[in-house]
């Protein structure tokens, strides 16, 4: 008796729910409007820079790569290496060299 009264209560709790959900008309919701900001920054000019432009831009802002510790030029091979290896950029090998020559230039130790 008590299961009879339960399962009676929980689908009058239901219809009762649903006739008011379907009661009113339904009304179509327009997405929200969102600005995202245009994304124009660039490495700063130097030798390499444009294959930084061309392959690293598409993950990291310039500020996220110019505000990293400094590296000697092995360290910046091996990151570049590890973006190829773990991320699978596809960078030729001549652009790999202006990338690690650009962030010796800019960010190294040696």
């Amino acid at each position: 008796m008590r299961s009879r009264l339960r399962n009676f209560l929980v689908c009058t709790t239901l219809l009762s729910s649903s006739t008011a959900i379907a009661q009113g008309p339904l009304e179509l919701v327009s997405p929200p409007e969102v600005e995202l900001p245009f994304g124009d920054a660039a490495f700063p000019e130097g030798n390499g820079a444009q294959a930084l432009n061309e392959h690293c831009l598409a993950c990291h802002s310039p500020d996220h790569v110019l505000n990293q510790p400094s590296l000697p030029r092995a360290g910046w091979e091996d990151t570049v290496k590890k973006m190829i290896r773990a991320y699978k950029v596809e960078i030729s090998q001549e652009d790999q060299k202006r990338i690690v020559d650009y962030l010796t230039a800019t960010k190294g130790l040696d």
